[in-house]
């Protein structure tokens, strides 16, 4: 397998190419055109003639080769098949419209490979298209960004079928086999807007994050859904378990209707926790700014707590406190979760800061949202879970070339992020897979 080639090597071979170019002459009339005026880039641009003349270079030596003899060769007739002409073609590029003459034959069996027939864009303005999309910007947007940039001008269509070429991609994901084990499945939502017949109406957009017995988080898959309900949550267990999921040690997820129910069905033996992040922020949410301090100082003595019974002791010391009589909805908050609250307790320190919190999925979210926003709404629930994919798919693409820049560079003068889902290896993931093996070593050692 090849190595990833440095940025400087990179580099260091430009240049040289460069260098050996300059130092032939070959640029010589390229840099008189350019000091004499001429446009670099857009239709009458350099680049623009430049990947016209080598298109259509290309497309010659293919007919050369395909009819076996060279242009003008003096043996020209003895060949069955000739030359005939050429016919015109605008090709969209990354460098705007280029006008291409493609050579014929005359039998018709002339087919192209660097162009091919009924091709209209390079493949490369393709990506740019998929990229633009999943950076959040609407068919529209783009539209005019490529007319404004590059004066390619493609029509709405063409975009949105551009774009929808990534659905069959999306499909392969959203049903791809599965591990037959997660310790730890998380599971969060963000809302976004779906226009349903006249109206638009906002859906939960629910991703799921499951860390692998190597402790590498993955998304598992996206649901949408307008209303959460024991069936939708059925179906969304029977979905993993039929993508090989056979079991599940802790799902760990914020107070969802019905959901608890539908994983015991599908993983009887799972444990449901809710995010305690969640809860005291639920806790929290009418607790004025004065006396936040005050209250999650009280609060921590509960989700601190060694026992289950130094947590209920800890909940009725609260509620007897001046604050808890004052922010009886903060205690209403613990006790409505209680039961998906507990089980929290009875795992040691290591693992407990595994399944603390979402705040994997949650800072996922926080990215995602800044896609969704610009789009305002989504045509249908397909759009929106395309859409989602593809951001996601961008953000790791971003974060994974700013690490590439890196490369080489001592770790205290790296700047660029990690993974922030996809790919991101838990923090004490060892020590949490003891404990875990320690809790549940009839389910966890046969996959050691």
């Amino acid at each position: 397998m090849d190595q990833p080639v440095s940025r400087e090597e990179r580099r260091r071979r430009q240049a040289a190419t460069v260098d050996q170019l300059v130092a032939s002459g070959a640029l010589d009339g390229v840099f008189a055109q350019i000091d004499a005026g001429q446009p670099i880039a857009g239709e009458d641009g350099l680049l623009n003639a430049l990947l016209k003349a080598t298109l259509e270079r290309g497309l010659n030596v293919e007919l050369t080769e395909h009819l076996g003899y060279e242009t003008g060769d003096a043996d020209a007739s003895s060949f069955p098949n000739s030359r005939n002409g050429y016919s015109a073609k605008t090709l969209a590029t990354e460098v705007g419209d280029v006008e291409i003459s493609v050579p014929r034959d005359r039998d018709g069996t002339f087919t192209p490979m660097l162009v091919r027939k009924g091709q209209r864009r390079l493949d490369g303005l393709d990506g740019m298209i998929v990229s633009l999309y999943a950076g959040g910007m609407t068919i529209r947007d783009i539209q005019h960004h490529l007319i404004s940039t590059i004066g390619t001008d493609l029509s709405h269509e063409t975009i949105s079928k551009i774009t929808d070429e990534v659905s069959d991609e999306v499909t392969r994901w959203q049903t791809r086999d599965l591990d037959a084990l997660y310790p730890v499945i998380y599971l969060d939502a963000i809302v976004v807007k779906i226009r349903d017949g006249g109206h638009v109406i906002n859906k939960a957009a629910h991703i799921a994050v499951g860390v692998d017995m190597d402790g590498v988080k993955h998304v598992l898959g996206i649901w949408i859904q307008e209303h959460e309900g024991a069936k939708f949550w059925a179906g969304v267990c029977a979905e993993l378990r039929n993508r090989g999921v056979a079991d599940v040690l802790i799902v760990c997820c914020d107070g969802l209707t019905g959901f608890a129910e539908a994983v015991e069905a599908t993983w009887p033996q799972a444990t449901v926790q809710t995010c305690v992040v969640h809860l005291i922020r639920a806790s929290m949410r009418f607790v004025s700014y004065t006396d936040r301090k005050a209250v999650v100082r009280l609060l921590k003595p509960i989700y601190q707590a060694s026992t289950e019974q130094a947590a209920a002791d800890a909940l009725d010391a609260f509620e007897d406190s001046d604050m808890g009589r004052k922010y009886p909805s903060a205690v209403k908050s613990f006790r409505a979760a209680w039961d998906r609250f507990i089980p929290f307790l009875t795992f040691p320190p290591e693992l407990r800061k595994v399944i603390y919190t979402t705040n994997a999925i949650e800072s996922l979210n926080f990215q995602l949202r800044k896609v969704t926003k610009n789009r305002g709404q989504f045509p249908n629930d397909a759009a929106a879970v395309k859409l989602l994919w593809l951001a996601i798919c961008n953000i790791e693409d971003k974060r994974a070339r700013e690490r590439a820049k890196e490369r080489g560079k001592n770790a205290a003068d790296r700047r660029a992020s990690g993974r922030l889902v996809e790919g991101a290896v838990t923090t004490n993931w060892k020590r949490a897979l003891e404990q875990l093996s320690m809790v549940y070593p009839e389910r966890i050692d046969r996959h050691l």
